[in-house]
């Protein structure tokens, strides 16, 4: 390796090292108490990280928001939307949200349960009727170590709080070595140009991996919630998302695809050689399809998206508009797979060590089995996507903080990196 190559790999090294030993040893960011206030040289500390990351090449460039009491505290943009066009990136940037989408699903779809167009203990056949004759999947091991899949009948019809909640037994396939997610991967589910009825009834021919309400199950579930919302309420899922949520916030630049030319400038790019954003499919918003990916195939801004996270962090209003009642939003972010709920989980439980789960945000319900607890306070609501985008809205502080980046590689190494730095960043 070239001398210069080797130092700068080294420092980058070093650097990395100091930054997980620092995190490893930190003590005191679980459970601040309420009524912190965030320290401007702290704060820089976040500033340099960022920078190093992308003088290093790991990413082009990311912007960071953190709000409270609805004022920015801090609010910085690093490197460029791309490295061809070296565009900055601002407010305005485009980036795909991956599985932050399902975040705005989720709300969306707790305005048509709170409208009554469906109930949670309705079965999803109700609605989509194939999955009335669904099956799961059941590994069987012969004695030369051979597996076959055995198709039995479920325990009880899948539900709306199933999808709602991932314990539907819907999966993916393009994560895990199961027979049933290599099924999924040997569909070839995202062929051609299908729409969500379509895609509804590719998934309902596929087995379930787990019987419905047993496992958190990363999946579809929400894609077949959006079908749901299409059937009770007669329109497409953009037209509902539009009319109900993002029009009411003024999220104008959120949607499923960009065609506007000038828009499609505005457009990050992971790194060349980190542009494959490992989701079994390609996602590219400024080709238009008929299927609107409820689970991940949203764009957004941090104009956009920071106006509803300060609505989640107001518990369901902004400006004067609410977009959830009161007893709609704690029936969101209430934990639906903790102790005594009946759902296990695996390797793959994504929420991670110390979160539940509502009806389709991850919720913090206790420290974890981390010594020193991981930064955060209880009832801290987040998620994130495949992209590296992320979200965390902490009430207890009155703060929320959004990273928007695309770095499918890098996305959780920084993601943990921001969280420690946000909160170290905090005093009493």
């Amino acid at each position: 390796m070239h001398p210069l190559r080797l130092t700068c790999a080294a420092a980058a090294g070093a650097v990395l090292l100091a930054a997980s030993l620092a995190y490893a040893h930190t003590e005191g960011t679980y459970e601040i108490p309420a009524g912190a206030h965030f320290n401007p040289d702290k704060l820089a500390k976040i500033s340099e990280f960022f920078k190093n990351e992308v003088a290093t090449g790991k990413i082009p460039g990311a912007i960071v928001l953190i709000q409270q009491h609805g004022k920015p505290v801090y609010h910085e943009a690093f490197g460029v939307q791309d490295v061809v066009s070296k565009a900055p990136i601002t407010d305005k940037t485009i980036f795909r949200l991956a599985s932050m989408s399902k975040s705005i699903t989720a709300v969306v779809s707790m305005q048509l349960l709170e409208e009554g167009k469906y109930k949670l203990d309705d079965p999803v056949s109700k609605y989509i009727p194939s999955f009335a004759n669904v099956k799961v999947g059941v590994e069987k091991k012969a004695e030369d170590g051979t597996k076959t899949l055995e198709l039995v009948p479920p325990q009880r019809p899948i539900t709306i709080l199933d999808l709602m909640t991932h314990t539907s037994g819907i999966t993916y396939g393009f994560y895990g070595d199961s027979l049933v997610r290599k099924a999924y991967k040997e569909a070839n589910i995202y062929g051609g140009d299908f729409d969500l009825a379509e895609f509804a009834e590719r998934i309902a021919k596929l087995p379930l991996h787990n019987q419905p309400g047993e496992l958190w199950q990363y999946g579809h579930s929400t894609d077949i919630l959006a079908r749901v919302m299409e059937v009770t309420t007669g329109e497409k899922l953009s037209t509902i998302e539009r009319e109900r949520l993002l029009d009411p916030l003024g999220m104008k630049d959120t949607g499923f695809f960009v065609t506007d030319p000038e828009k499609q400038k505005l457009m990050a790019e992971p790194m060349p050689n980190d542009s494959d954003f490992r989701v079994g499919r390609v996602n590219d918003p400024t080709k238009v399809k008929k299927w609107e990916s409820a689970s991940g195939g949203m764009v957004s801004t941090m104009a956009d998206y920071a106006r509803f996270a300060q609505m989640l962090l107001n518990g369901g209003t902004l400006d004067g508009k609410t977009i959830m009642k009161p007893e709609t939003f704690k029936e969101l972010t209430t934990d639906r797979v903790g102790p005594g709920s009946g759902v296990a989980r695996d390797f793959f439980y994504f929420p991670g060590d110390g979160f539940g789960f509502g009806l389709g945000i991850a919720v913090r319900t206790d420290p974890g089995t981390a010594k020193p607890p991981p930064p955060g306070d209880l009832g801290e609501l987040k998620w994130d996507g495949a992209s590296g985008c992320y979200y965390v809205i902490d009430r207890k502080q009155d703060m929320f903080f959004i990273l928007l980046e695309q770095t499918p590689s890098q996305r959780q190494p920084i993601q943990r990196m921001l969280k420690q730095l946000v909160y170290e960043a905090m005093e009493n």
